[in-house]
């Protein structure tokens, strides 16, 4: 009798472990979500990274077309000149000048000065290209379509408030203009990293205020789980763009979005007719190349808020959306248009820079707090009478 009990619970327990095993390919699915998150964690990062440092090259070549000189067209690898017809081709458009100054920033001297405060002064480039690396998480840079027909994002993460994400960690990266200004104790640097803190209060303010307005259009549409999320406003763009029904919103937004990158006509934080260098005058070798790096990748990330914002998103034209029954070629042409946009924004910051002369700092204090403020604030309450009626 005990040894039939005894077989009877043996058999009981291997049923129990048949009942169990059906639940390992749930495990197995959620291992590999997990890699194919950390995976696209790291595409994000390429492009970024990608986009960052091909606008070192286009800064430069495009400055030389507006100046009417040739730019970077000489610097070569021996190995790769040799390939034929691509090595030609990547010398004379000065692609090569990427790896030339990579190998300038980590091979050259990198000294620590005495005077500086060691620890923040390390910090502080790090602090500059951190936030612009984990916002990029939240951008819907294309779209697919999962096996029951549901339109999902191309992003790292989806979740419902990924626009103030975005928005709070983009403006993170000011705390290393202000961690190296400090702790360089320097003069010059002390006052750039000061500029950098008052101007992006001054303008963060105007930014927010004008995406109140696409919130607030976004919320009106029933069918809008969440109108903060960066995907749910790229998907009410499918008809008319941002950028046509709130023209004011997105003109403030880009203004402010080049105050926040220290891009010219704002660049006060680092105007070398008054300040060197600004915050980064004592840094160099990889430590400068970091702040370098940092600032492009905080225009990418600001041209993908804007696009996503205002110039609708992954779609290609107003009232034009990529077609569901293409299945993945409907993706890849998403991500692509999403690509070429950044590319076009990026083209348009350099152009700028080029073309308009920098401000005086009261000019740009007076621009932040008398225009900038006042406008968006009245854009956003007309908007809210709009929407009331």
């Amino acid at each position: 009798m005990d040894a039939f009990i005894l077989n009877f619970s043996n058999f009981a327990i291997l049923a129990d472990a048949a009942e169990v095993a059906p639940a390992c390919p749930t495990a197995c699915e959620f291992a590999l979500n997990i890699l194919l998150k950390v995976v696209f964690s790291l595409v994000c990062v390429v492009v970024v990274m990608s986009f960052a440092g091909l606008s070192v090259v286009a800064e430069r070549k495009v400055c030389a077309y507006i100046q009417g000189r040739y730019g970077p067209n000489r610097t070569a690898i021996p190995i790769v000149v040799a390939i034929p017809i691509l090595g030609n081709f990547l010398k004379k458009n000065g692609l090569m000048q990427l790896v030339a100054d990579g190998l300038k920033f980590l091979l050259k001297e990198d000294p620590l000065p005495a005077h500086v405060n060691k620890f923040w002064y390390m910090i502080a480039p790090v602090m500059a290209l951190s936030p612009v690396l984990i916002a990029a998480c939240v951008i819907p840079f294309g779209v697919y379509w999962t096996d029951g027909g549901v339109m999902a994002p191309l992003a790292v993460a989806n979740f419902d408030v990924s626009l103030l994400f975005a928005l709070a960690i983009g403006a993170l990266g000011v705390y290393g203009a202000i961690m190296a200004g400090w702790s360089s104790n320097s003069k010059f640097p002390y006052m750039g990293g000061m500029r950098a803190s008052a101007q992006v209060i001054s303008y963060e303010l105007a930014m927010g205020l004008s995406v109140l307005s696409v919130v607030l259009m976004v919320g009106t549409n029933a069918n809008v789980d969440s109108p903060l999320s960066m995907f749910e406003i790229g998907k009410a763009q499918s008809g008319l763009w941002f950028c046509i029904t709130q023209p004011v919103a997105a003109l403030i937004f880009l203004i402010a979005l080049f105050a926040e990158t220290n891009r010219l006509p704002f660049d006060m934080a680092e105007s070398e007719t008054d300040l060197v260098s600004g915050f980064h005058t004592e840094y160099g070798s990889f430590k400068f190349g970091l702040f370098f790096v940092g600032e492009y990748g905080h225009m990418v990330v600001g041209s993908s808020l804007f696009i996503t914002l205002f110039l609708g998103a992954w779609n290609p034209f107003p009232g034009f959306v990529w077609p569901e029954s293409w299945g993945w070629i409907s993706s890849a042409l998403s991500l692509l248009t999403f690509l070429v946009k950044i590319a076009a924004m990026l083209f348009f910051f350099i152009w700028v820079r080029w073309t308009l002369p920098r401000f005086r700092y009261d000019q740009v204090m007076r621009i932040g707090w008398k225009a900038m403020v006042p406008l968006a604030l009245l854009n956003f309450v007309a908007y809210l009478v709009f929407v009331s009626i």
